[in-house]
């Protein structure tokens, strides 16, 4: 009796892991519809005496066409320069600007180059271990030019939000997982996630890794 229950439990909520993806999307799609097509319809039947469904929709994919080709042109450019110097003048205004223009500039960057390889790092008090994702390298000059690791650690499920710490190499594990398995953990809370961490002889640095609390 008991094995077929955990047998039920183990798909069932395999099932909803599978089903979320699809509700979100179908809610995204009735808000994009609700919001945006029924508002837009129904000002374009006021001025023009007729509309069709979809046409929000279509209105604003072409509105953000229009837009990418500005931005991708040399006037383009110069008149967002314009606005930008505009809004570093004003101090709310600039710093609002400047962190949105910092997040589509991340965004923008192939997977790859915005998280470089997952690790493990403890975070919050010794023996606790998070996911994290190195996003780049800091050189120490007060410390013999040491490198050090700048590490995101996502907040669950969210993987967009989070904080960045700055590392050693040997404060950190690798669990030898791909960037795409490490999300996938963070995203479901663990529930999807490797079975495994990397075995401590298949990593690099014996004699780092061996000075780990993680492998005492």
């Amino acid at each position: 009796m008991k094995s077929l229950l955990k047998h039920l439990k183990t798909y069932m909520l395999r099932g909803l892991l599978a089903v979320i993806p699809l509700a979100l999307t179908a809610l995204a799609i009735q808000i994009l519809y609700t919001v945006i097509d029924r508002r837009v319809t129904g000002l374009v039947e006021k001025f023009i005496g007729f509309s069709f469904p979809g046409f929000g929709v279509i209105l604003l994919l072409v509105v953000l066409y229009l837009l990418g080709l500005i931005v991708s042109n040399v006037v383009g450019r110069q008149l967002f320069r314009l606005v930008e110097g505009i809004a570093n003048r004003i101090p709310l205004v600039k710093t609002t600007y400047n962190v949105g223009r910092q997040l589509s500039s991340t965004l923008s960057l192939p997977e790859r180059q915005v998280f470089k390889r997952a690790v493990l790092v403890e975070y919050l008090k010794p023996g606790m271990w998070t996911i994290g994702f190195v996003t780049g390298t800091l050189i120490d000059k007060r410390n013999n030019n040491e490198v050090l690791l700048k590490v995101f650690i996502p907040t669950p499920p969210n993987p967009i939000s989070g904080t960045m710490i700055v590392v050693r190499e040997s404060q950190t594990r690798d669990p030898g997982w791909s960037v795409e398995q490490a999300l996938k953990a963070v995203i479901s809370g663990g529930v999807i996630s490797p079975a495994e961490l990397k075995e401590v002889g298949q990593e690099k640095g014996n004699d780092t890794l061996n000075a780990l609390p993680f492998n005492k």
